[in-house]
């Protein structure tokens, strides 16, 4: 079967595991860190079994655009991801060979900071059960307007971030808690920047004819400077929409894992592991969806 082919896991045995998340493996190499992303795939934050082929090396080309796109916004932790000039202990494993980047190692900021520009996913969830106040609604400590349908553009866009729960399943927090957590100035700060990269990304894509409904960004601290981190911008951290059959007042036709999702919730499964095994139709589709996105926004 085709959807064979997916690496699903890194084992560089003479390398120090760091961390292994739901899609990256990352390895210790002293000052600096190599993140490898593999082919696995979350839905509900919870890792299917299944992978999708080709899945890491298009997320490492789409953040490693995105990391050069924004550069003139924050600096950010990449160093190379050119396989060709790593050092040699390196390139004897050529299963990494263009889904890996070393990176600089970091203080990382333990929150997911989301930017939506649009009412779509768990935002239009919640936004249905707040009872509305003067004509508004507060969602995650943003006062927006009562009337929204969805799927629908914001007036600006929000910050909405998230912390991980003890269940695995990630935590959408209020601005209040988010302050709490982590100060006042650097909040400030976070939220700056991420509206910043946000709209310089959104009016890039809308030019090439996708719209970024909404996306994640993590940050961390060098030396007490915000350094952004991660991914940037890629199908898995972002929700990527078909600006030519945008329609509000339903859900639109997307380019990430939308699709898997979809499949997920279709066939009933509750969110909880185990997860289901996926069908070569979801798999394949999934890939062909992330590699459109790719190609949108990265041809020339």
């Amino acid at each position: 079967m085709r959807t064979q082919n997916a690496l699903l896991a890194t084992d560089l045995l003479e390398l120090d595991l760091f961390r292994r998340g739901k899609v990256r493996d990352i390895y210790d190499l002293g000052s600096t860190l190599l993140f490898v992303a593999t082919d696995r795939i979350s839905a509900f934050d919870v890792v299917m079994k299944q992978g999708i082929p080709g899945k890491g090396e298009m997320l490492t080309k789409l953040s490693v655009f995105w990391f050069e796109f924004l550069k003139n916004v924050i600096p950010n932790h990449l160093i190379s991801a050119d396989f060709g000039s790593f050092p040699p202990g390196l390139r004897k494993y050529p299963e990494i060979a263009g889904r890996s980047m070393i990176v600089r190692k970091l203080k990382r900021i333990d929150i997911e900071c989301v930017v939506r520009g649009y009412i779509s996913g768990s935002g239009w969830n919640e936004y249905q059960t707040v009872k509305a106040e003067n004509g508004m609604k507060n969602l995650y400590g943003n006062w927006i307007p009562v009337d929204l349908v969805q799927s629908q553009k914001f007036p600006e866009p929000i910050f909405t971030p998230a912390i991980k729960s003890d269940n695995g399943h990630d935590e959408n927090i209020s601005l209040g808690r988010f302050y709490d957590l982590i100060g006042v100035d650097l909040g400030n700060l976070i939220i700056q920047n991420s509206i910043e990269l946000y709209e310089r990304a959104s009016e890039y894509a809308y030019s090439r004819g996708l719209i970024i409904a909404d996306t994640k960004f993590e940050f961390g601290l060098n030396d007490g400077k915000l350094i952004l981190i991660d991914e940037v911008l890629t199908p898995d951290s972002s929700r990527f929409w078909n600006l030519g059959k945008y329609k509000p007042g339903w859900g639109q036709e997307s380019f990430d894992k939308q699709y898997l999702r979809d499949y997920l919730k279709r066939i009933g499964w509750n969110g909880n592991p185990p997860p289901p095994d996926l069908p070569d139709e979801v798999i394949l589709s999934t890939a062909a969806k992330y590699h459109e996105a790719l190609t949108i926004l990265t041809t020339r």
